[in-house]
């Protein structure tokens, strides 16, 4: 006698998968990995080889060795968290540090809470703040962006936007060049054009939703529009300034969308959103450093599970009582 087995829903398949997701996501970064390996040269190509590999190497350590389970290193996680992490870097920086940022990131951001669709925070942002703290001046020393530059640790370096915005002005590229990546910084975040092509793309193949990234951005413009246009003396960054420098567009784009960490209702990314815009704001302006994103993200990161819970549609078939 047959047996009739119900199983609880989703009944129906997208046909999607975590690997698919995680090459759509590469695919996009495609745009700003080539704007930085044109700025910043072979250091680019050095950092982000050893980002990628060393991340897959120690999930593949811990799960073979510590955890003794199913090695999940194919799915394409551990390479996108190290090529996120690279982006985050300075192309200059020297290969160990590298390395520890991506023991950190795999290693106690995302295994220790058991794996991919368990960690609280980005693991990328949690090793870029970790190297951060641990390492402010070479992680604070930003090569001069120099078309195929061949040069790697030797590399002359330069003030992002950002912190010759906290002195002096005059010094501070044009829209044009901020645009395109013509400037100091990380390698992945430099690029505003090949960031917004990755967005697209992203959008177009439904990867992600607007409304964390939008959030974020229309956040970030308002607010800093309402100051510099309410006292420009002292607030001298423009909405569109602010827009383009940093890692706003980067974390807008690529770190605040993952899944794991960001909720899963539109109303809910977009309080999430709107929440890391502002928090961006507040250290960028109010603050002694002078980028924001990183922390902007994480903080909202913690906040997602109560997002999450206060947030949420209301259940089919559901009664409301008194």
């Amino acid at each position: 006698m047959d047996k009739l087995i119900i199983s609880p829903s989703p009944h129906v398949h997208s046909g999607d998968s975590v690997s698919n997701k995680m090459i759509g996501v590469v695919i996009a970064l495609i745009p700003a990995y080539i704007a930085g390996l044109y700025f910043f040269g072979i250091g680019a190509l050095v950092i982000s080889a050893t980002a990628v590999l060393s991340c897959m190497l120690f999930e593949y350590l811990i799960q073979r060795f510590i955890l003794k389970g199913p090695i999940t290193i194919t799915d394409g996680s551990a390479a996108l968290t190290g090529l996120l992490l690279a982006f985050n870097l300075s192309s200059n920086l020297p290969v160990w540090i590298v390395v520890i940022g991506s023991l950190v990131a795999i290693g106690i951001a995302k295994m220790s809470f058991g794996g991919l669709g368990n960690n609280p925070l980005n693991p990328a942002l949690v090793a870029r703040v970790f190297l951060l703290i641990s390492f402010p001046v070479q992680m604070t020393s930003w090569p001069k962006p120099i078309p195929w530059n061949p040069d790697y640790l030797d590399a002359v370096t330069a003030a992002t936007p950002l912190a010759i915005m906290k002195g002096q002005f005059s010094a501070i590229p044009d829209t044009f060049n901020l645009f395109i990546g013509n400037v100091g910084g990380s390698m992945g975040e430099v690029s505003a054009l090949a960031i917004i092509i990755g967005l697209v793309y992203m959008l177009i193949r439904k990867i992600i939703t607007w409304h964390i990234p939008v959030s974020i951005l229309f956040t970030v413009a308002v607010f800093t529009g309402i100051l510099h246009y309410a006292n420009p003396d002292a607030f001298i960054g423009t909405p569109v300034f602010h827009l383009l420098t940093g890692g706003l567009m980067l974390g807008a784009v690529f770190m605040a969308t993952d899944y794991v960490t960001s909720p899963m209702t539109p109303r809910g990314m977009l309080i999430y959103g709107v929440g890391i815009g502002l928090i961006t704001v507040i250290i960028r302006v109010f603050g002694s450093y002078p980028e924001g994103v990183s922390f902007a993200i994480l903080i909202m990161n913690a906040f997602t599970p109560l997002i999450n819970k206060f947030v949420k549609p209301k259940r089919f078939g559901e009664i409301k009582t008194a």
